[in-house]
C-alpha cells in the first residue's frame, strides 16, 4: 500500500481501510532489509532528516555526532527552517515535499528521521517502512491508534531497525528503575501514579481565528495540513510550536509527554494493552463544545486498568496520569514529605516501599530511611540516537524498537479517546481493536484522511 496524493478508483474507502489494514494490508509486497545498500565495515549510513525545525533541528545535530552517520537529505515544508538546517550540512540535497525526497533519493539513503507535526507521522513513517528505510521516528508515534498498530505490524514484518524518539528510554536513569522493578527492590507493585504539570506554552485554548491569512510564501501551507482537515493559515497559531494542541494536529499533553514517563513502568513491568480507561477532563473545556471541537484539554486524568503478572499485586493494576492542574493525589505526594512533588515523574508504589522516578533525573528509593544502603544498579551510559545508528551498521537492538513502543504508544492514545469520551469507563478489546462497551468511541481511533491524501493499493 501506499499513500495517494490525488483521489482516485483506486483510493480506499474509509470503512475498507478501518477494516482491513490490521489484517490484510501487510499482503503488500515489502522491501526488506537485504534490499538496503550493503554495509562494508567502514561505510556510513546515509540519512535524511524529514523535519528540521525545533525538534527536528535537535535530531538533525545528534545524527550529525555520530561519526558513521552522512546526512545526505533534509525535507521541511518551511524554506526559511529548511535554509537554516542546510548550513549545517555543505551541499546537502533538500526538499520541501517527503515524496519527492523518496522518489529522488532512491537506494541513495538508508535510514530517515521523522520529526514533524503529529498527524503526519504515519504517512511519511509508512512510507519509509515500505521502502526498507530504517526508522527514527519521534514520539508519539502516530496521531491515531490505528495508525500504530498498522505501522508497528508492517515494521515488524519488514524486519528494519526501529526506534521512537523517547531519547529518556535510552538514559540510566530509566534503565536503572526498569531493573530496579523487576529486582523486586519494592516488592510488587500495587499502584502507579504519572503526572505532568509543568507549564506548557503549546497548550492551547482557541478559539481559531475568525479569518485566515495568506501563508508567507517560505511555508508550503498544503504541505503542512497534509492529512488534516483544510484550516485556514494563521500566524502564531499553528505552525511552527502551537499545533500539539489542536485535536487535528496533536494528541494532547497525555501523548506528547505520556511516551517518556510511561516507558520506564511499562518496560519495567512487562505491561501488555489495558483492559479499560477512563479520563476526567478539567470543567472549562468539559462545558465548552467550541473548545471540544478544536482543543485539547489543559488537564487532564486518565485511568488506565492493567491485568495482572508476577510483578504486580493482585489480579490487576491501575495506573493513573496526571497533567495541568489536576495533581496525583495527596496521599501520593506524602510519601516523600521532606521534598516538593517533582512536576514530572511516576511514582511505583510496591508492597515493601516505592520508587519515585523524576523525569530526566534517577530514581529514589522511599522511605529514605529503609533504602539508605541499598545498592542500585548501574546500567552503563547509552545514547539513544547512537544506539539506533549502530543498530543500523549491525549493533544491537535498540532500546525503544516499535514492536516495544507500538503497544505502549496503543495504550498511551487509548488515553486521548477517554480524554474525548470523558466520564465514560472504556473497555478495551486489543485484539479486534474496539472498545466492546462503547463502539462509538472508536470513531477516535482512526481520522478521515482530507481528500487527495487517503491510503491507495
Amino acid at each position: 500500500m501506499h499513500l495517494r496524493r490525488n483521489s482516485s478508483s483506486r483510493s480506499l474507502s474509509r470503512r475498507r481501510f478501518l477494516g482491513g489494514v490490521a489484517a490484510s494490508v501487510f499482503a503488500a509486497p515489502f522491501i526488506l532489509p537485504s534490499g538496503l545498500r550493503a554495509m562494508s565495515p567502514n561505510s556510513k549510513l546515509c540519512h535524511a532528516c524529514i523535519g528540521v525545525t525545533r525538534m527536528g533541528g535537535n535530531d538533525l545535530k545528534n545524527f550529525q555526532q555520530h561519526e558513521r552517520v552522512r546526512i545526505v537529505a533534509l525535507c521541511d515544508v518551511d524554506a526559511q527552517h529548511l535554509a537554516a538546517a542546510a548550513t549545517l550540512v555543505p551541499g546537502v540535497r533538500r526538499y520541501a515535499d517527503w515524496r519527492e525526497l523518496f522518489d529522488q533519493e532512491g537506494d541513495k539513503i538508508d535510514s530517515v528521521n521523522v520529526t514533524v507535526p503529529d498527524h503526519m507521522h504515519f504517512p511519511i513513517a509508512y512510507t519509509a517502512v515500505r521502502r526498507g528505510k530504517y526508522l527514527y521516528c519521534q514520539k508519539p508515534m502516530c496521531h491515531d491508534l490505528f495508525e500504530v498498530r498498522a505501522l508497528t505490524e508492517a515494521a515488524v514484518k519488514a524486519g528494519i531497525v526501529t526506534q521512537l524518539g523517547t531519547q529518556f528510554a535510552s538514559s540510566i536513569a530509566d534503565r536503572m528503575t526498569v531493573q530496579l522493578i523487576q529486582s523486586g527492590a519494592i516488592g510488587k507493585i500495587k499502584h502507579v501514579y504519572l503526572c505532568s504539570n509543568r507549564e506548557a506554552p503549546n497548550r492551547v485554548r482557541g478559539p481559531r481565528p475568525a479569518q485566515g491569512e495568506k501563508p508567507p510564501p517560505h511555508l508550503n501551507w498544503d504541505l503542512w495540513i497534509g492529512t488534516a482537515p483544510m484550516r485556514p493559515y494563521a500566524s502564531d497559531t499553528y505552525h511552527p510550536a502551537k499545533w500539539r494542541g489542536w485535536l487535528d494536529f496533536g494528541t494532547s499533553w497525555c501523548a506528547d509527554m505520556g511516551c517518556h514517563i510511561l516507558n520506564a513502568t511499562w518496560r519495567g513491568l512487562h505491561l501488555k494493552a489495558p483492559t479499560s480507561v477512563v479520563a476526567e477532563v478539567e470543567e472549562s473545556w468539559k462545558n465548552s463544545p467550541q473548545r471540544r471541537a478544536d482543543n485539547w484539554p489543559q488537564s487532564e486524568h486518565v485511568t488506565w486498568t492493567f491485568p495482572g503478572n508476577d510483578l504486580i499485586e493482585g489480579p490487576e493494576l491501575t495506573v493513573e496520569w496526571f497533567d495541568g492542574a489536576m495533581l496525583p493525589p495527596q496521599e501520593a505526594r506524602d510519601l516523600n514529605p521532606s521534598a516538593k512533588y517533582p512536576l514530572e515523574a511516576a511514582l511505583l508504589v510496591g508492597t515493601e516501599g516505592a520508587i519515585l522516578h523524576r523525569h530526566t533525573a534517577g530514581p529514589q528509593l522511599l522511605p529514605k530511611e529503609k533504602y539508605q544502603a541499598y545498592e542500585r544498579p548501574k546500567p552503563p551510559p547509552r545514547d539513544h540516537y547512537r544506539h539506533f545508528v549502530d543498530a543500523c551498521l549491525g549493533g544491537e537492538k535498540t532500546e525503544a524498537d516499535f514492536a516495544r513502543t507500538g503497544p505502549m504508544t496503543e495504550t498511551i492514545l487509548l488515553g486521548t479517546v477517554a480524554i474525548r469520551c470523558f466520564g465514560q469507563k472504556l473497555t478495551w478489546d486489543v485484539a479486534a481493536m474496539r472498545f466492546s462497551n462503547c463502539p462509538d468511541a472508536g470513531r477516535y481511533l482512526k481520522r478521515q484522511y482530507r481528500d487527495g491524501w487517503e491510503v491507495g493499493e
